[in-house]
């Protein structure tokens, strides 16, 4: 089977914002791509991101697993009340430095709940540095027609942070 992955839009930001999204986005695909790379102001040397559907001004119908570590130790940990999807490398990481993420949505135009996975690496030049990987669900039966990306804990993301929409169609 012949697969094919086309650009659908990207952000790339000139100075600090809240927050990006894509809107508008097609059914014409079978599943979405998304890959990000970003850094927030926030005092830490990773933080968290989130993505929210259609316009959604809360985490609700949200669930998700996570696995995550820094060369030291691991965790894991789950949640219905957030659903962190990503990482980035936080304010106090080497200058110039994003996390990298992949989220890939399958069935994003179909009529049952959305499952969402994915992995990202906070980056960063000194001694600690973050891999995750997640598993969620949106629990709501719309085509998913908008995606907002933010910061897990309030802050903002960095100039040159970007994030790129891709639609996967399956021949």
């Amino acid at each position: 089977m012949a697969t094919t992955c086309k650009l659908i839009a990207k952000v790339s930001l000139g100075s600090t914002t809240s927050s990006m999204s894509f809107g508008d986005i097609p059914s014409t695909y079978d599943d979405l791509f998304l890959c990000v790379s970003v850094r927030t102001d926030r005092a830490y040397s990773s933080d968290g991101i989130k993505l929210r559907f259609n316009g959604a001004s809360n985490d609700a119908n949200l669930s998700y697993r996570e696995i995550q570590g820094n060369g030291s130790s691991a965790y894991s940990q789950s949640s219905t009340t957030f659903f962190q999807s990503g990482i980035a490398s936080g304010s106090t990481a080497t200058s110039n430095t994003f996390g990298s993420n992949e989220i890939y949505i399958p069935n994003y135009a179909g009529s049952t709940n959305k499952s969402i996975s994915g992995f990202g690496c906070s980056e960063t030049n000194g001694t600690e540095a973050y891999l995750t990987a997640f598993a969620g669900l949106w629990s709501n039966t719309n085509a998913i027609t908008s995606i907002t990306i933010l910061p897990l804990i309030g802050s903002n993301f960095s100039a040159n942070s970007s994030a790129f929409l891709y639609g996967i169609k399956k021949a």
